[in-house]
């Protein structure tokens, strides 16, 4: 006995239907994965592939225990163009650190000047040695240098600090992730 063959059109249906089907579970999840807050694609991107505590497209592996440590929350304070510097502007960020948040290796296109306004940051910049900077205290990171990581040793009080940024106009990217 044989077995009966369907009729073409149904056989080029069934592709058809499972391609709906697989972009409508894709249009869903996007849904469910867009900010309920407006913002810039470029920002949502980061914070998604930076969710978990490490950058999606790290080209070295997370210190052991990072991806658990809580992640930095970054609040862009300000973006002011420079008059007297064509071309380049100025962003002023605050970022907060929750008690053991860790920032993973990184860079930053532009110079930053950051200022500790509560807590200890431990920081290294490659080629130094790891550094604590207590409130009140300041660093500087030229543009380009890998800034290694960025913590927060204290298990209990959160830390906080101020960003300078001197970015390309409208704000520029403020973080190149590793």
């Amino acid at each position: 006995m044989s077995a009966a063959r369907p009729p073409e059109g149904a056989r080029t249906a069934a592709p058809r239907r499972a391609a709906a089907l697989a972009t409508l579970g894709l249009a869903a999840g996007w849904l469910l994965l867009a900010p309920a807050a407006p913002r810039s694609a470029v920002q949502w991107f980061d914070d998604l592939c930076s969710s978990l505590g490490r950058p999606m497209f790290a080209s070295a592996p997370a210190p052991a225990g990072a991806a658990a440590r809580p992640a930095t929350v970054v609040k862009r304070l300000s973006c002011e163009p420079l008059p007297n510097v064509p071309g380049k502007s100025q962003t002023t960020v605050l970022v907060e650190f929750p008690p053991l948040a860790f920032s993973p290796a990184h860079r930053h296109p532009g110079s930053v000047t950051a200022v500790v306004t509560e807590g200890i940051i431990r920081s290294q910049l490659q080629g130094t040695p790891a550094a604590d900077y207590q409130a009140g205290q300041s660093f500087f990171e030229p543009p380009g240098t890998l800034h290694v990581f960025a913590e927060n040793p204290d298990p209990s009080r959160t830390a906080k600090l101020i960003a300078f940024f001197v970015t390309d106009e409208n704000c520029g990217p403020l973080v190149v992730y590793e």
